[in-house]
């Protein structure tokens, strides 16, 4: 699972880098919890709970099923 979220992630990559952020994968829980880290504007932008469950979360979600629930660490 941890490959197909990989792969989700670099469908959401451009966007975030385009406005200067980015996100790298820490770990995929056998529950379905992705963690990830924002990094660069991302990190610390008002905006990025918004960023991460109406964009990176909503994009998961519909390429890989079996995730549950997207959080920073």
């Amino acid at each position: 699972m941890k490959e197909e979220v990989q792969k989700a992630l670099e469908k959401v990559r451009p966007g975030l880098q385009a406005d200067g952020g980015d996100v790298e994968l820490i770990d995929v829980s056998p529950e379905g919890v992705v963690k990830v880290k924002l990094t660069g504007a991302c990190h610390g932008c008002p905006m990025s709970q918004m960023t991460l469950k109406m964009g990176i979360e909503k994009i998961l979600k519909q390429q890989v099923p079996s995730v549950r629930e997207v959080v920073s660490v």
